[in-house]
């Protein structure tokens, strides 16, 4: 992105019309300098408008991150993160893990107005769009190994699930391993993901990155290109959702989830998951790998966080690795 792109989208995200020579002024650039770095705005699939003796604005008013509104979201927890704001990344998974193995504090959080190659689980992409969703990445090191940390997908959806009924939002629940879904129009629509990748040895220490896409709003044109039917937290909103709480209220929820999990593992947030999980006792589809299909009927979750299914041949358990899983209602 050209360098004064960003600096010239904090102006327009007023959503009020800006001119050429103002913006030309304000920066101590020309007018064909601001004209470029709107052009390599347009080329990352942000729309800005543009009328003649009019100048530039974005199709409506965008609410930016800041560091200092989402660290004062965080409350009492505040101290425990170090968080940074990109303008721009490929994505923040990637950056975090590079990052984690340079040595980077525990419980830094990075999130992104703009990531240009967000992945999702099992080699998806995930589609994100300037105030349209928030993305973002936790780093959180534990002392025991990778082994240890079966279920945690399962935990950071129920720390999620508690900062969005925080914001009224009661209807979002959550489908086995990492999504977070609601009922809508006799429908179940995908709100957000979680994608966990983890570094250091089978017996410990050991890291996870901890990357977290939640959907805002999903513009016609993006939903063109998702293969599942998605929605936005907006749309359950009676208002629309400041990112910066909504970040800073799901970090202070996971430091209380992660520091119970390390403690006590999956096992103690069990049931509580359970009564929030979409798809529990109901009959469902598990998509293996291999493309094979298999019907169920899923009776729960085990204390490692494993899903039990009812199938043909008995009851099974998968592991989140392994399968999706899509309702046969």
């Amino acid at each position: 992105m050209n360098k004064l792109a960003f600096p010239i989208l904090a102006v327009l995200a007023d959503g009020k019309f800006h001119s050429g020579e103002t913006l030309a002024q304000r920066f101590g650039v020309t007018r064909a300098t601001v004209y470029n770095a709107i052009q390599s705005v347009e080329a990352l699939g942000i729309t800005v408008f543009s009328v003649r003796g009019r100048g530039y604005r974005l199709p409506k008013a965008v609410t930016l991150l800041d560091v200092d509104a989402i660290v004062q979201a965080c409350g009492e927890y505040a101290p425990w993160f170090h968080v940074q704001v990109l303008a721009q990344v490929d994505s923040t998974n990637r950056y975090l893990m590079q990052e984690s193995a340079r040595g980077i504090a525990h419980a830094t959080c990075v999130a992104a107005h703009i990531q240009t190659a967000g992945r999702g689980r099992r080699g998806r992409t995930w589609l994100s769009q300037l105030g349209g969703s928030l993305t973002f990445s936790l780093l959180w090191r534990f002392q025991c190994g990778a082994a240890g940390l079966s279920g945690l997908s399962l935990v950071v959806g129920l720390a999620l699930v508690r900062a969005l009924h925080s914001f009224g939002l009661t209807d979002v629940q959550l489908k086995w391993p990492n999504d977070l879904l609601v009922q809508h129009q006799g429908q179940w629509h995908k709100l957000g993901g979680i994608l966990i990748e983890l570094q250091g040895d089978m017996e410990g220490p050991s890291a996870a990155v901890i990357g977290i896409g939640l959907n805002l709003e999903i513009a016609p044109e993006m939903r063109l290109n998702i293969d599942q039917p998605v929605l936005g937290l907006n749309a359950l909103s009676a208002q629309a959702l400041d990112p910066n709480l909504l970040l800073g209220r799901c970090l202070s929820q996971l430091a209380i989830h992660l520091n119970q999990f390390a403690e006590q593992g999956f096992a103690y947030f069990q049931r509580e998951w359970t009564t929030y999980h979409a798809f529990h006792q109901q009959p469902v589809n598990l998509l293996l790998a291999n493309g094979q299909t298999i019907p169920g009927q899923v009776l729960g979750v085990a204390e490692e966080g494993s899903l039990l299914v009812e199938t043909a041949t008995g009851q099974q358990r998968f592991n989140a690795g392994e399968i999706s899983v899509r309702s046969a209602a």
